[in-house]
């Protein structure tokens, strides 16, 4: 492989294929993308006798590789910020503060002082390694609370606590470096008085003038993004050629203060982010990994076992703790977040540029005794947290009660009566419903017959607040067409576009009568005709729903041959308690054994 521009396009291959097999098999992506990364290093020929010469130090030099993965860095954690909103934890605010200060430094203490018994490291390289181990990481919590969907509480404290630590860690990591390596604690003092004043006044100042550039615009609607985009790399650049790693606070906050200002849009920015940010860690974690040869984690041997168990069962819970003690949290939402903090890229990036300033300090060519294990220890830990939080953070939510295995349950958008016996014929199955309608008088009948209701609009700022925990789909049956379709596209980046119904519009007899395109609405309820008036006149007219069991005695067949081909399928219900929610043009071949709700003329059900 010696031609960057086959390094490049096999690194942005594997990357995505490392993210489409982890999706298929349910798996934490940066595991096969570490895997990849290593493959690609022991594959690439390297010479293992000369330091440094790895295929990403050959295909893109040290002096290109580093400013990319720190401008890569810089986007990661903007679009980090831009998904960090305040109302998500006004009830655990004092928690998340408390987790990045007094569990930062808890967790520095302890980790610096593992790696200092355990590893044999030297103090001032112990104590950089703790701070650099402080991290946990976005890029890591986000696709893992997307698969285990635990409470909302919880999921905003992990999540604010995940964005807001990396940037708290990469700064302690300069000032450790500064007052340890370097030997000057004043140093250090005035780093981080200079980093903190930078990133506020950089962030809230550039956040001000993107606020007024968009709200005259002045700016057409093609350029947001690339403007958005690189005004953050800007910043990111000026602030770190102020003071060292003060870019990633500059860019963290302005992204927080983006997100939570009033006056202009900024969510089609959040949307670009995230795919840039999928595609920036699929190639950061192949290059990043490709430089470490799994001999050099090996090397390690039985203390780096040592010290990455002390951090999962010791380091991380004692900080937890520590910092939820005399919170309303309960027992279970701590413990859950005792045992949740994979470490990801940025401790990747950073442990990476710290080991070559720490060579750089190096004197008379003598390297620090335990330098050359920063990099190697890092990466054991973010493979080992990794693994074991992705597999086991799921089961661990269930058993706390604090997630749903494969969430069943339903968001219906409306409360008309027909809506909610709908809700009601699910909701008796055990499967949670929440219905949402501005009439009030639909949700406090909706109340009357036991369903879990709110008076809102399906697409305000008011549904920010609601706990979806345990729904996992919308059905859009509003009256109103457009409000549908704005509700999928509203609810398909939260439970993924296959998961997002509405009823079809009241002309649908082919494709020029459309109304709106597949790709901007969610898919059709039931049959081409089943639209909201045609519903409404059919439960007016004495339909009900109906519940008929399959078995071997009883086809399939045999309900068609008793109920008529008229009759409509709205949902089947496997053995296993899946809810299965029939779409338009839907081929149906129900089992022995299941349970289909159908919409069958009441004369018709005492056949």
């Amino acid at each position: 492989m010696n031609n960057p521009l086959v390094f490049l396009t096999a690194v942005l291959g594997l990357g995505i294929t490392a993210q489409w097999l982890a999706w298929r098999l349910k798996l934490p992506s940066i595991l096969l993308l570490l895997a990849f990364g290593f493959m690609v290093g022991v594959f690439s020929g390297d010479n293992p006798d000369v330091p440094g010469d790895t295929i990403t130090d050959e295909m893109l030099g040290s002096k290109l590789l580093f400013p990319i993965v720190s401008l890569s860095v810089a986007v990661i954690m903007f679009e980090g910020g831009l998904t960090l909103r305040f109302h998500e934890i006004h009830e655990s605010a004092k928690t998340v503060l408390r987790l990045v200060t007094v569990g930062a430094l808890v967790t520095w203490v302890l980790a610096a002082g593992s790696a200092k018994f355990i590893l044999g490291m030297e103090n001032g390289i112990a104590a950089l390694t703790g701070a650099i181990l402080v991290v946990t990481g976005p890029t890591v919590i986000g696709p893992l609370l997307r698969h285990v969907r635990p409470s909302r509480k919880v999921g905003s404290i992990v999540k604010w606590e995940g964005i807001v630590i990396d940037p708290i860690g990469a700064v302690l990591a300069v000032l450790v470096f500064d007052a340890i390596i370097e030997g000057d604690p004043q140093r250090a003092a005035i780093a981080l008085a200079k980093i903190l004043a930078i990133g506020a006044f950089l962030g809230l100042s550039l956040a001000y003038a993107m606020v007024q550039v968009l709200r005259r615009y002045w700016i057409p609607d093609f350029l947001h993004n690339p403007v958005f985009l690189a005004v953050a790399l800007a910043a990111f650049t000026v602030s770190n050629l102020m003071a060292p790693e003060a870019g990633l606070v500059t860019v963290t906050v302005l992204g927080i203060a983006l997100a939570n200002q009033k006056t202009v849009a900024v969510r089609h920015v959040v949307e670009f982010k995230e795919n840039l940010r999928v595609l920036l860690i699929s190639c950061l974690f192949i290059v990043l990994a490709a430089r470490i040869r799994p001999s050099d984690i090996l090397n390690i041997g039985w203390q780096g076992l040592v010290f990455l168990a002390v951090l999962i069962l010791l380091v991380r819970p004692i900080a937890v703790f520590a910092s939820t003690f005399g919170s309303k949290l309960t027992k279970n939402e701590r413990w859950f977040l005792a045992f949740l903090a994979p470490r990801g890229i940025v401790a990747a990036a950073v442990s990476s540029v710290f080991a070559l300033e720490v060579a750089a300090h190096s004197h008379d060519g003598e390297i620090v005794p335990g330098a050359d294990m920063i990099v190697p220890v890092t990466f054991l830990v973010i493979v080992g947290t990794v693994a074991i939080y992705g597999l086991a953070a799921s089961p661990l939510a269930k058993r706390l009660g604090l997630a749903v295995a494969n969430p069943q349950g339903i968001l219906f958008a409306g409360a008309t009566p027909w809506v909610r016996a709908l809700a009601k014929a699910v909701h008796d199955e055990g499967i949670p419903v929440l219905l949402v309608d501005t009439n009030y008088q639909n949700i406090a009948a909706a109340r009357m017959e036991g369903l879990a209701g709110r008076c809102a609009s399906i697409v305000s700022d008011h549904m920010e607040d609601i706990d979806l925990g345990g729904l996992g789909r919308l059905m859009a049956a509003t009256p109103n067409h457009d409000l549908n379709t704005l509700a999928a596209m509203e609810f398909a980046p939260v439970f993924g576009r296959a998961k997002v119904y509405q009823l079809p519009p009241g002309e649908l007899r082919g494709r020029r009568r459309e109304a709106t395109p597949s790709h901007l609405r969610g898919r059709y309820l039931f049959a081409n005709d089943a639209n909201y008036d045609s519903l409404e006149l059919r439960f007016a007219t004495g339909s009900i729903i109906k519940k008929s069991k399959i078995t071997d005695s009883y086809t399939y067949e045999d309900f068609l041959a008793r109920y008529g081909e008229d009759v409509q399928i709205l949902f089947v219900l496997t053995e296993s308690k899946q809810l299965n929610i029939i779409t338009a043009g839907e081929k149906i071949a129900p089992k022995s054994g299941q349970v289909l709700f159908s919409l069958v003329r009441e004369s018709d059900s005492h056949k």
